[in-house]
């Protein structure tokens, strides 16, 4: 599960240019803009990521005066990415006495610390549209990985690591649409999911719809795929504002998950195996990226237009060809800003 809010180490502080009463604070990859001198290079802090939900009571500024919107029964707002002076700020900053009323140390020893539940704070999730939602069958498959790869600012240390390894990296673009999963379980039975739940087959949800319109389980079946999970994006008319002018829907495979030896396919199968399906593979950037270890450099290159579309693409997947457990994805800060 992603650890929206974390105890983590204040690591850098910097001025704004033409800023007296801000700086920013650098926390991992992230930098957060704050109020001057309410923070030192080394303090213990609650650092809250990117699209997570935070309760009214615990930053009524956030909703600078106005009524707080309301999401999951929870009066509060939703963390974007902004510019303030010209400075990325992407998260926000709680002093340590949020979550501790007596702090037990000031110690590295409680970085990393997971303190969503006890602050209520949860993932932002868009609303799913009618066409989307469809009958829950049951809850996501158990013996299937949900896909959720971890953001590049959050591995600071690792990213330089892997860059002295040599390691080389797979590269593909991170499309904008909705997370679909397509099983057909080790009993012969297909199974058609969004990214939390087994849905009813029903031709008028879109998920089922595309699996129909590739006829996914027949293809499966012949092959002998069970046990084989494809997981992708979902992107078309109707999911997330269409931003790739696809006509009706159309499914992209990103990985390809083998219950039975319990792994994800490699490149090179993954992608022999959609092209035997007659499927989409998301659109490939690079095969053997070499990292530079520095993590600016990765949320640079996450900028640029979709391969689907003239538009300013949401970012980009690593995959590592050395070690297939290394993952990591890098969202564009200009697609961000964009979205608001």
């Amino acid at each position: 599960m992603r650890k929206l809010a974390t105890i983590r180490k204040i690591d850098e502080v910097r001025a704004i240019p033409d800023a007296d009463k801000i700086v920013a604070y650098r926390v991992g990859g992230w930098w957060v803009v704050d109020a001057v001198g309410k923070y030192t290079a080394g303090d213990l802090v609650v650092y809250v990521e990117p699209d997570a939900w935070i309760p009214h009571a615990l930053a009524p500024f956030l909703s600078k005066g106005q009524e707080p919107r309301t999401y999951e029964g929870v009066k509060g707002e939703r963390l974007r990415t902004v510019k303030l002076r010209g400075q990325l700020s992407q998260g926000l900053l709680l002093p340590l006495n949020t979550v501790y009323e007596l702090p037990p140390t000031t110690s590295v020893d409680i970085a990393g610390t997971d303190v969503s539940e006890p602050l209520g704070i949860i993932k932002y999730e868009p609303p799913v549209p009618a066409q989307l939602a469809g009958q829950v069958r049951g809850i996501f498959p158990t013996a299937i990985p949900k896909t959720d790869q971890e953001r590049v600012q959050n591995l600071v240390a690792e990213i330089a690591e892997y860059a002295d390894r040599g390691l080389t990296f797979e590269v593909t673009e991170k499309l904008e649409g909705s997370s679909c999963t397509m099983y057909l379980d080790r009993e012969d039975s297909f199974h058609v999911c969004s990214r939390n739940f087994d849905l009813q087959e029903d031709g008028n949800v879109s998920f089922w719809k595309v699996a129909a319109q590739y006829d996914v389980a027949a293809k499966m079946r012949a092959r002998g795929l069970q046990g084989y999970a494809l997981q992708g994006e979902l992107v078309g008319e109707g999911v997330q504002g269409n931003v790739y002018k696809i006509k009706a829907q159309d499914f992209f495979v990103y990985d390809v998950y083998n219950e039975i030896e319990g792994r994800y396919l490699n490149a090179l199968e993954r992608v022999a195996l959609c092209e035997d399906l007659q499927l989409s593979h998301v659109p490939p950037l690079d095969t053997a990226y070499v990292l530079s270890g520095n993590v600016d450099d990765l949320l640079k290159y996450a900028e640029g237009r979709s391969v689907l579309h003239d538009t300013e693409r949401e970012g980009v997947v690593f995959k590592c060809n050395e070690d297939p457990s290394i993952s990591f994805k890098a969202i564009s800060n200009r697609y961000l800003l964009r979205q608001g």
